[in-house]
């Protein structure tokens, strides 16, 4: 019998036919976010022991549209588009956990099944999804330009339902992209029991980015609507107040975290 080798399933005996390989990985994109307050009993109603509300502004919420281009260490998948481009919107919150605020993204949909692989390792809850954003570009004719006045759009639709979309129009460069995904993350990363009761396999844990860098951020005015679907809660994190739009390209690399709690 020979020693199977790969990251991920499957495992074969060469490794080849792993769905990712092993960490790190390297992400460059743009994101485009809308940051908003909603009441704050739906976002602790989305936080699992032992985690609770984040002392300050506890109803923030972050929804983010994200255009990637990804690869791991030995960066062959740039050379095959198919395997490193991919889209992802996602909403995240802050929460505590001993004293101390993190980011935690609560729902996030993704169009490849390698970013959802990932997501099964750094406990991101990724599901399949359609989404787009407008992508700028330095000759104007058929693009926004990232700077005043510039206007981009943003649709994510499951199962053929729509479920957000959003218009961001840029006013003047910012400090920042935004301040809800600005800590490291707490994600709980769970396996559960083949019985199907309760989970053979549970901890919380921490992680960010090992590496980032960061074009100009720039701000603006937002539009965001969340619409209804049978299989989701999005639109439970309703949007009470618009605090802002956010545009900027960025690059960071993943390679592991740290256990919080077993669980």
């Amino acid at each position: 019998m020979s020693a199977m080798n790969g990251f991920l399933y499957p495992r074969t005996a060469s490794g080849a036919a792993s769905l990712i390989p092993a960490p790190p990985w390297y992400y460059s994109g743009d994101l485009l976010t809308v940051e908003y307050r909603t009441d704050p009993a739906n976002v602790a109603a989305l936080l699992p022991e032992p985690l609770e509300p984040a002392p300050e502004d506890p109803g923030a919420v972050a929804f983010i549209w994200a255009d990637w281009q990804s690869c791991s260490a030995g960066r062959e998948e740039l050379l095959d588009p198919a395997r490193s481009q991919y889209k992802e919107a996602f909403v995240v919150v802050r929460c505590s956990f001993r004293g101390v605020t993190y980011s935690r993204c609560v729902f996030i949909w993704v169009d490849k099944d390698f970013a959802i692989a990932r997501g099964l390792h750094q406990g991101y809850p990724k599901k399949l999804g359609s989404m787009w954003q407008t992508r700028p570009h330095p000759f104007a004719h058929g693009a926004p330009q990232i700077g005043p006045g510039g206007v981009f759009g943003a649709t994510l639709a499951s199962y053929d339902r729509r479920l957000a979309e959003a218009v961001v129009t840029l006013r003047e460069e910012s400090e920042s992209n935004g301040f809800v995904n600005g800590h490291p993350m707490a994600h709980h990363r769970i396996y559960p029991d083949i019985s199907g009761e309760g989970d053979a396999y549970a901890e919380l844990i921490s992680s960010g980015a090992s590496a980032f860098s960061g074009g100009q951020a720039w701000r603006g005015d937002a539009e965001l609507r969340l619409f209804e679907a049978p299989t989701e809660e999005l639109a439970r994190l309703e949007v009470d107040e618009i605090i802002g739009g956010y545009y900027r390209q960025v690059g960071a690399e993943w390679n592991g975290g740290s256990t919080l709690a077993r669980l």
